[in-house]
């Protein structure tokens, strides 16, 4: 099954009881036909996020669940899912349902296409039309207006969870808490090209967000100077060669 899987599509969710199920079932949808695994990684939800994805597990036989015994946040479930696919190329998508399963075909076949740049390594989403707060759309434009700035890495919305990236590249990131808003910088920084396209994006549905303006803000000052730091000390040899 392995050296068979086209795509591998990991959700990080954690206490999204009322979501998963909506949210597997869309995958399966836009996926039909196709060669593909999801793997929901629930990072030790309180709530019957875990009790509701077991549940699905005869109803969708590409479902695999990985469970995280003690919280560690979103970046850390997305490579938890990451290292256990089995397929060349991942997806990813937030587990509110806010992002759309109907446009990983669309970012798959970007990725893969036969005209691709050969460095091409990563497919993001771009909210066209974000269906947030106003409050909130004025704080993710703010942030990444300075991450921009700072990391020059072409991104106008470092938050958009959906996207689709070569596996091995992403296996080759360094790690570390919210790595998940800065993969386009960290990717070209690889040497590797990234591209945007249009995704749609929808209201949340149960539940509530895990994240605050403030609460960003803070955590994105510290990883800006981390991230740029990383960069700064990246040396990229541009490939080996066996003699």
């Amino acid at each position: 099954m392995a050296e068979t899987l086209e795509f591998s599509v990991v959700v990080p969710v954690h206490n999204e009881s009322g979501n998963v199920e909506a949210l597997a079932r869309e995958i399966a949808t836009a996926l039909d036909g196709r060669a593909y695994e999801m793997i929901f990684v629930d990072d030790a939800s309180t709530d019957e996020t875990r009790s509701e994805l077991a549940e699905l597990k005869e109803t969708f036989p590409a479902l695999r669940i990985l469970s995280h015994r003690k919280n560690a946040g979103q970046s850390r479930a997305i490579r938890t899912g990451v290292q256990a696919a089995r397929g060349r190329v991942v997806g990813t998508l937030d587990g509110d349902g806010q992002n759309d399963p109907a446009d990983l075909p669309d970012l798959y076949r970007a990725l893969t296409r036969q005209d691709a740049p050969e460095k091409l390594a990563m497919v993001m989403g771009r909210r066209a039309s974000r269906k947030d707060t106003a409050w909130k759309r004025f704080g993710s434009r703010f942030a990444n207006s300075i991450r921009k700035r700072m990391l020059r890495d072409d991104c106008d919305d470092s938050g958009c969870g959906i996207k689709v990236l070569r596996r091995e590249v992403y296996l080759t990131l360094p790690y570390f808490d919210h790595m998940h808003r800065y993969m386009p910088a960290l990717v070209r920084a690889d040497g590797y090209d990234v591209e945007y396209m249009d995704v749609n994006h929808r209201e949340r549905g149960a539940g509530r967000s895990k994240y605050t303006n403030f609460g960003r803000l803070w955590a994105a000052l510290s990883d800006l100077r981390g991230v740029t730091w990383l960069i700064r000390r990246r040396r990229n040899p541009e490939g080996a060669d066996e003699i």
